[in-house]
């Protein structure tokens, strides 16, 4: 499909043709198909899931496990069961963060993570050095806003239990090597938890491949519906991590003196889970796979080429991140405009965009500022979005300039 014929896949464009929406490195909008699967199912298909003994119950139960199959194959993951839904990324880091480290970690092991980390990927692990007795090790970015290789190395050691390390920056739109860091962990018998909430809606992720021990991601990043995500886990480490949250759904016996637990997924997802969510999952699953990583990789290199090209052309603006091996996505600051009043001025003229410290304020103190304006792109954005950011930012310029 043409930028514009997808564009048309999305509803919010139909209601508001005016603007440009520039900020999907938080959250993507929707395309049809996902909201009327999500419409339908409540209208016509909802009941809660292994509990009732009747047609709706087995068919809602029936939707969910298509729903893990599909992760399951969209990922490359070996088995359905190495699938637990979360809440989003951040609850599937907090689940590994704290069952890992309390199961397979030992009193001071190391943990190792990057300068560039979303607080996501810093405060749980943080917490599971606290709670542990672990410590807290972090590995800096280049002057180009890539992963130090160097320093990986150096602070990779016997003593590293866990690296945690993002797939791809939410602020730099740098590409992590994860397969490179997988191999190199595993040499030191480390496990490895990949952030990939900003890479599986543009670049093709097989955790197998890569080998990482787990990898999340949140469905509203992909096109779905916010409330749940994903976390995959090698089998054999699932089984031999405890149990993080309890309740219903996740035993096999409860009596007073003892509780069993239920096999994989049961047993990482306690109670109630958000059944018309992973419904809509499934379908903006499937609505990626129709497009296509190679279109989609495509669309992204022109759109970010073209906006690089107009940004780097305006008085004043400095870029953050490499130029190449990156996602879809500008970080910049503006000389004597604060990122708030860009982001402001820009809203007047119908152009969405983030400003603040994109959760990563340890990056924004590394480059000494207090935050950073960011456009991020997507498969419905066109050049015609970047030319009325372009549009606005001058105008930006003249006033604070």
């Amino acid at each position: 499909m043409s930028e514009l014929t997808l564009r048309q896949e999305f509803p919010i464009f139909n209601a508001h043709p005016e603007i440009a929406y520039l900020d999907s490195a938080a959250s993507t909008q929707k395309p049809r198909m996902v909201i009327d699967r999500i419409q339908g199912f409540y209208e016509s298909e909802y009941a809660t899931i292994n509990r009732g003994l009747y047609e709706l119950g087995y068919h809602a139960t029936n939707n969910v496990a298509k729903t893990r199959d599909a992760v399951r194959h969209f990922i490359g993951a070996k088995d359905s069961k190495e699938i637990i839904f979360t809440s989003g990324t951040t609850a599937a880091i907090n689940l590994v963060a704290n069952s890992l480290s309390q199961g397979l970690l030992k009193p001071g092991q190391e943990i190792l993570i990057s300068q560039m980390e979303h607080h996501a990927n810093i405060v749980p692990l943080q917490r599971a050095c606290d709670q542990y007795q672990l410590r807290l090790k972090i590995c800096p970015i280049t002057s180009n806003g890539e992963l130090d290789m160097d320093a990986f190395k150096a602070l990779l050691g016997p003593q590293t239990g866990i690296v945690a390390l993002t797939h791809i920056s939410n602020v730099l739109g740098c590409i992590t090597p994860i397969k490179t860091i997988c191999h190199l962990a595993h040499e030191q018998g480390a496990y490895v938890l990949i952030d990939g909430a900003q890479a599986v809606a543009h670049v093709p992720v097989n955790v197998q491949e890569i080998d990482c021990d787990f990898y999340c991601f949140s469905s509203h990043k992909l096109y779905g519906p916010s409330g749940v995500g994903v976390l995959y886990g090698k089998a054999n480490l699932l089984e031999a991590m405890p149990v993080y949250q309890s309740g219903g759904d996740m035993i096999e016996t409860v009596s007073f003196e003892k509780t069993t637990y239920a096999d994989l997924p049961n047993k990482f997802e306690a109670g109630t889970p958000p059944i018309a969510q992973i419904v809509g999952l499934g379908a903006a699953i499937e609505f990626v796979s129709q497009i296509g990583f190679d279109a989609i990789q495509a669309h992204d290199e022109a759109i970010q080429s073209y906006a690089y090209e107009r940004l780097s052309q305006l008085k004043g603006i400095q870029i953050f991140g490499p130029t190449s091996n990156k996602s879809s996505l500008h970080s910049f600051v503006l000389k004597d405009a604060h990122p708030h009043d860009i982001a402001t001025i820009l809203d007047q003229s119908k152009v969405c965009i983030r400003a603040g410290h994109h959760c990563a304020q340890p990056l924004m103190s590394h480059y000494e500022v207090a935050a950073m304006a960011r456009a991020s792109y997507s498969v419905y954005n066109t050049s015609n979005d970047i030319d009325q950011l372009i549009s606005a930012l001058s105008q930006v310029i003249e006033v604070f300039q």
